[in-house]
């Protein structure tokens, strides 16, 4: 048999790139459509070394450095393909904190896995190669003239629908300068010209001020036929008791637990009947093996579970589970090229990548399956380093 590959060396390579008409709304905290404008931004590649050559990478590591700083020395010298072990480790080693290093560990252990095998990741999962429908995931509204009126947003959900998807989610203007009626007009609008074309969701993303507002929006969106609504107001996303009382009330189903973290806090917000769909992310909720977890904890309640962004991995973890529904491919809007960092060669997640039916699909090299390029990367470095080494 041959012998796993040991972990010899954890290493980080940071870039800063910008994107042409991207600026940030009026709180800084959501990217908006900017004429002109190139916001600046910033990456870290994570990479972990083997005894045998093969090298896992993940390139969207964002705020999990720290994480993965604090337990590059326990990596060292562990069998690289003990992901159940790595995970559960430093799962209780980062338990003070956010825990998003379980995740990007996890996702570069696998990326070693399928090397180690020359498989894809959803080869490995018990996947196969299937069509993944896919949803167009806009920017936030804005005040720029890019999606800054109802009547936008329905022109982009038509433009969507004739390039090929069959689902388009709205991010609205949240508080900027606005109040919860333009929000509400929003949705009555795309209810009113896409029902029976488009599934129709929309994520207020935390910003609705209070429960009586949520309401109004979610009465909206039963009027409106929406799919689905997520994270309407400003708990943050995380009350059991208050989305519980939404779900009460409003019929359209409810999407949650975005903003909590790991197999058992999604457990315990199903079972305290706080969502109808259950959201969870590779990146935030401890890798491919946490993502899978909840994905089959999600199953035995008979619930579906609906993944966080878009991305290589996310590909293979839906082309390896039964219940789900989207791929959420943004963030997207007319006037904007990407969103994205083009860290990966010959992958698209823009909003030009689906092929005419509205469709993705994994990609099929080993492990995450895509190469870095690391040509683009070198060339946009502004740092690198090593944080843990034999």
């Amino acid at each position: 048999m041959r012998a796993s590959p040991k972990i010899t060396k954890v290493s980080v390579t940071t870039y800063e790139h910008e994107l042409e008409n991207v600026g940030k709304d009026y709180n800084t905290f959501n990217m908006v459509y900017e004429a002109g404008s190139k916001l600046k931004q910033s990456g870290t590649v994570l990479q972990i070394h083997t005894d045998q050559g093969i090298v896992g990478e993940y390139p969207e590591i964002g705020r999990a450095i720290g994480d993965v700083q604090t337990v590059a020395e326990y990596l060292i010298g562990k069998d690289a393909l003990a992901r159940e072990k790595i995970y559960n480790d430093t799962k209780r080693g980062l338990r003070h904190g956010a825990m998003l290093g379980v995740g990007v560990i996890d996702i570069a252990l696998w990326d070693i896995a399928g090397k180690f095998y020359n498989e894809p990741l959803y080869r490995l999962l018990g996947g196969e190669k299937k069509a993944l429908p896919a949803y167009a995931s806009t920017l936030h509204g804005d005040e720029n003239g890019g999606l800054a009126t109802p009547e936008d947003f329905a022109d982009f959900a038509e433009q969507c629908y004739e390039m090929g998807y069959r689902s388009f989610k709205v991010h609205g203007w949240g508080l900027a300068g606005s109040n919860i009626q333009r929000e509400v007009d929003n949705v009555l609008n795309l209810g009113k010209q896409f029902a029976g074309r488009l599934d129709l969701l929309i994520d207020p993303a935390c910003e609705v001020k209070n429960f009586g507002d949520a309401l109004k929006l979610g009465h909206a969106c039963d009027e409106a036929n929406f799919f689905w609504w997520e994270d309407p107001y400003q708990d943050g996303g995380v009350s059991q008791f208050a989305h519980r009382k939404l779900r009460q009330m409003v019929k359209t189903p409810l999407l949650q637990t975005e903003h909590i973290r790991l197999l058992e806090q999604h457990v315990d917000f199903i079972v305290a009947e706080g969502t109808d769909y259950v959201r969870a992310g590779a990146h935030e909720d401890g890798g491919v093996t946490g993502a899978m977890k909840i994905a089959h904890a999600s199953e035995g309640f008979g619930l579906d579970v609906e993944l966080h962004g878009p991305g290589p991995v996310h590909r293979h973890i839906m082309s390896s589970i039964r219940n789900t529904n989207f791929f959420e491919l943004g963030l997207v809007h007319p006037k904007v090229k990407t969103t994205k960092a083009p860290v990966y060669l010959g992958y698209n997640d823009d909003l030009d990548g689906i092929d005419s039916n509205g469709n993705v699909f994994a990609p099929d090299g080993p492990g995450i399956g895509v190469p870095l390029d690391w040509d683009w990367i070198r060339a946009h470095q502004t740092d690198a380093g090593v944080l843990a080494e034999a």
